[in-house]
This record gives structure tokens, C-alpha cells and sequence, in this order.
């Protein structure tokens, strides 16, 4: 029996999770798509590559009475946790969603509400908190730590033993060496290389990888 389920965001990132979404029923029906939800009334009823706009927030406490997942199509992070917080505020469940090309051991941990896209590799023990996006053809190598609300983008390497705090936003083509510390809130520019521990609440570019300004 297929669950009902909702994205969160109506963005380029929202049409592909529908994509992958429907990669996955193609190999076992699991999610019956209903269509998108954000906070933004004037685009309630458009079609996104075939499944609509439903509504604001008002259509999720409309429809309270039914069993609805969700998962957040939006790589912000702060924003990410303010809408997957009001979601869970009204009873919604958070879905994992896995591309069914995705090479993943057992030997992990995936929290609610995460996506995994297609092409990625995550190998041993990792442990991949609440609501983080791994974009596609991205590596988590073993026993990294991931923390909640963090949004890894395309091609990302991220070595062993590699610890991200919550919210960060880890640039398309970066890479982590093994036993690097990130901090929290950590704005990570395309192409980074880090070689050593980057401090918290700081955006960090170049090669090899330094804080460049401290956010506030």
C-alpha cells in the first residue's frame, strides 16, 4: 500500500525529489506524490512537471485528518528547519527517501526526513542526522557524522571520520579529508579543499579551505 506524501518547497531541488521519488516507485511502489506545499498563496494550482502546487500550510491543517508524509525540498538550512519544524508543529511525518541507485551499507544511520540522491556512495557506520540532503554523485566515507538540516550539493567528497555540525551547506565539488571537524552553521564554497578543522558559524573558500568571514 502506497503512503501518502508531500514536498515541502516547489524549487528546482522540489521537481528533482519528485523525480527520485518517482525513480522509486518505478522499482517498488511506495509513495503516492500528492504535489507541493509552500508558503506562498499566488502559486497555489501551478504544475510542476506534473504534479501541482496544493496549497500553503493552511491546505496541511485542511487535511490534518489524514496520515501525510513530508519530506523539505530546500537546501537552505536555516530556512529547511523553520519549514520542517512548522510541518512537524501540524502532525506531518517525515519521510527518508533513498534513490534506489544509491551504493549504502547497512551498517548506517539515516535520519527522518533525509534525501539521498542519486549516484551517491555512503559506506560504514556514518550517521546522517535529521533532514539532510545529499545531493547527487556525492561520497560519505565511514564513521562520518552529519549533522541535522545540512545540505551536502553535487559530486562532494567527504572522507572518513569526518564530523559536519548541524546546518551546514556544503558546496558542489568540495572535499573533506578524513578526520576533519566542520562546525555548525558552515557555509562551505564550491570547490573547497579542507584540510583542517574549520570553526563554526564562519563561510569557508580556496584551497586549501579558510574562513573568510564569521556569520552572525
Amino acid at each position: 500500500m502506497t503512503k501518502n506524501l508531500i514536498i515541502i518547497g516547489a524549487g528546482g531541488f522540489a521537481r528533482e525529489v519528485a523525480w527520485l521519488i518517482e525513480d522509486i516507485n518505478n522499482k517498488s511502489a511506495e509513495w503516492n506524490l500528492l504535489g507541493y506545499v509552500e508558503e506562498y498563496e499566488e502559486n497555489i494550482g501551478k504544475e510542476l512537471n506534473g504534479y501541482n502546487i496544493l496549497g500553503t500550510y493552511q491546505w496541511i491543517k485542511e487535511n490534518s485528518n489524514k496520515e501525510i508524509y513530508y519530506v523539505c525540498a530546500v537546501a537552505d538550512p536555516h530556512l529547511k528547519q523553520r519549514l520542517c519544524q512548522k510541518a512537524e508543529e501540524l502532525g506531518l511525518k517525515a519521510a527518508i527517501l533513498i534513490h534506489p541507485d544509491v551504493k549504502i551499507s547497512k551498517y548506517n544511520e539515516i535520519g527522518e526526513g533525509s534525501i539521498i540522491c542519486a549516484g551517491c556512495i555512503i559506506t560504514v557506520n556514518a550517521k546522517i542526522g535529521k533532514h539532510v540532503m545529499i545531493n547527487i554523485n556525492s561520497t560519505v566515507g565511514h564513521d562520518a557524522v552529519i549533522g541535522n538540516y545540512t545540505s551536502v550539493l553535487p559530486n562532494v567528497n567527504i572522507s572518513g571520520n569526518v564530523t559536519i555540525g548541524r546546518n551546514g551547506y556544503i558546496g558542489t565539488n568540495s572535499a573533506i579529508i578524513n578526520r576533519i571537524n566542520i562546525g555548525e552553521n558552515v557555509i562551505l564554497g564550491a570547490g573547497a579543499i579542507v584540510t583542517k578543522d574549520i570553526p563554526s558559524n564562519c563561510t569557508a573558500v580556496g584551497v586549501p579551505a579558510k574562513p573568510i568571514k564569521f556569520n552572525k
